[in-house]
């Protein structure tokens, strides 16, 4: 149940942010306001380091395997086409795009067993969920 909650918290932190953000792109760019997001969650995370039992950094580098350390690099990519989604597309309409295109990619993921997840095997009903998401964009939008 604590993982259901953490993913509708994180749903919702995510649209809220991506709204944030969009207004801070409209005072300077999209850059300078993905640079600014990702700096700031950098200090929001060393902070919670240091309140939180400080493990040490350098252990990052033992991760494997290493693509795993791009996790950052793509952290900036996904701020900045939020923002753009949102601005182009509205808050909502972004949203459901967005999500719907998580849940595809996670599922292909997993069905293709990528990235060193486990193999999960091919189910109807899940492929019938994906393509009523998608419907559901279609219906919002109209």
């Amino acid at each position: 149940m604590f993982g259901v909650l953490i993913a509708l918290l994180s749903g919702a932190l995510m649209s809220i942010q991506g709204v944030f953000n969009t207004a801070v792109t409209k005072a300077s760019s999209v850059w300078v306001a993905a640079g600014f997001v990702q700096l700031t969650a950098f200090a929001t995370c060393v902070l919670a380091w240091l309140f939180t039992g400080r493990q040490p950094v350098g252990a990052l580098f033992q991760a494997e395997p290493k693509y795993a350390l791009l996790g950052g690099v793509i952290g900036a990519f996904i701020t900045y086409t939020v923002i753009v989604a949102m601005d182009q597309l509205g808050p909502a309409r972004a949203a459901m795009l967005i999500v719907v295109s998580q849940v595809v990619i996670a599922y292909v993921i997993e069905l293709l067993g990528l990235f060193g997840v486990e193999k999960a095997a091919f189910e109807w009903h899940r492929l019938v969920g994906v393509v009523l998401a998608a419907a559901g964009i279609v219906i919002f939008k109209w």
